[in-house]
């Protein structure tokens, strides 16, 4: 596929995820876990904020001194201005504010035209035409990760009210629906909605408790991941974790539907994060969505988790309906059902 907005208005194909920003008082330990454990580039920026690299655009990953504690801001690389252009017009169409970067903001996150806008469980969403990439060596422990034309892994969130999530990506990014997961997964059972922007299998995933309006994630989202070269880079990056001290949430396994081989560690602000290796790519002439049954053929085991563990995340879940959860329903309007 073109990587450029097509004559019919869409632009699905011409949005990559780029980068990802995360507001952190705990400096250290994510210095820690992303050179030391996860085997990425690190650049110091200042007291306040530092970037992981991965590849040869200037940041993959913003960290910036903060209360947060999780993600504050997705960056979509929009590959060409006509794309860029259709989706500032929906934006403005449908009267959710935007804002245009500043270009301290720009510099700090290594792009060039910033805008952003607000986004699903109050992550804000920001989008970029022009990478500013750098010449400066790689001092990785990881031998490379996989980025490109399909851009770098994904996000995954929880949410009391996927279909309104769902259509708040096809509504900003044409977003198509990839597959399906129905899992019961510690005792919650979870529908999973796979949604992709381009030919990666997914850029972003929406898990959903079946039946209730429960969020059982205390944070705006639940992991990312990113794509490691080598089998050896998975396998070697799982055994620094474990050395470190940092907590593993799911043992090496892999994924039913997009066949990846991954592991999920703990980062030092609760969220998880998921290395993984050589998922398939969409052929978008044949690809058809499926249900599956199982989120993995194999592995994905929990690690060290206990019935406290689960209790606890059962009461998030029920703290989760006194509070409201932010879905722009502007751009969600009254969601996509499932297909």
């Amino acid at each position: 596929m073109t990587a450029t907005a097509s004559e019919s208005g869409s632009v699905f194909g011409a949005v990559h995820l780029g980068y990802i920003v995360i507001e952190t008082g705990r400096f250290a330990d994510w210095r820690r876990f992303g050179t030391d454990a996860i085997g990425m580039h690190h650049d110091a920026l200042s007291r306040d904020l530092m970037r992981f690299r991965i590849d040869d655009q200037e940041c993959r990953f913003l960290i910036r001194r903060g209360p947060a504690e999780d993600v504050v801001a997705t960056g979509w690389h929009i590959v060409d201005h006509t794309a860029f252009e259709r989706i500032e017009a929906r934006i403005r169409a449908h009267g959710v504010p935007l804002a245009v970067g500043t270009d301290e903001e720009a510099a700090l996150r290594g792009v060039e035209r910033l805008l952003r806008f607000p986004g699903p469980k109050g992550i804000a969403q920001e989008i970029y035409t022009t990478p500013v990439t750098s010449a400066a060596p790689l001092h990785m422990l990881a031998s490379g990760f996989v980025t490109g034309d399909l851009g770098m892994g994904h996000i995954a969130l929880t949410s009391t009210r996927p279909t309104r999530v769902r259509g708040y990506f096809n509504a900003v990014f044409d977003a198509r629906p990839t597959d399906y997961v129905e899992e019961t997964i510690s005792g919650v059972k979870l529908r999973i909605r796979f949604l992709r922007v381009n030919e990666r299998h997914h850029s972003v995933a929406v898990a959903a408790v079946r039946g209730l309006p429960l969020d059982p994630i205390p944070t705006r989202v639940q992991h990312l991941n990113i794509q490691a070269a080598t089998l050896d880079d998975v396998a070697r990056s799982y055994q620094r974790v474990h050395e470190l001290g940092f907590d593993m949430s799911l043992s090496i396994g892999r994924h039913t539907n997009d066949k990846e081989l991954s592991y999920y560690a703990r980062t030092p602000s609760g969220f998880e994060w998921e290395v993984g290796w050589n998922p398939i790519v969409i052929d978008e002439t044949t690809w058809e969505p499926t249900t599956y049954r199982s989120i993995s053929d194999w592995g994905h085991l929990p690690v060290g988790r206990t019935i406290l563990d689960q209790l606890e995340q059962f009461r998030i879940g029920a703290r989760s309906l006194a509070r409201p959860e932010r879905t722009v329903p502007a751009l969600g309007g009254s969601g996509i059902p499932d297909d």
